[in-house]
């Protein structure tokens, strides 16, 4: 039986590299550029959450840190 592979921290990096190439391609307008933003702050924080999560102090704390995860996504 083969071993499941969790890479989950390498999909969330690879999610934030696409959105980092979306926003670069958005018109330079104000709208996109304040959307963009948000876009970019939100499609860029699971990565770094998920990385706070893995050094987690307890089962509870691990949780926690994941459905912040989970609501940027």
């Amino acid at each position: 039986m083969k071993e499941k592979k969790y890479d989950i921290e390498e999909r969330l990096i690879d999610f934030t590299v696409v959105i980092i190439i979306f926003i670069e391609s958005l018109p330079n307008t104000k709208s996109a550029i304040h959307l963009g933003g948000q876009l970019l702050r939100s499609g860029a924080s699971p990565s770094l959450n998920y990385g706070e999560a893995k050094s987690a102090e307890s089962k509870n704390n691990f949780l926690h840190k994941m459905k912040v995860c989970l609501k940027e996504l």
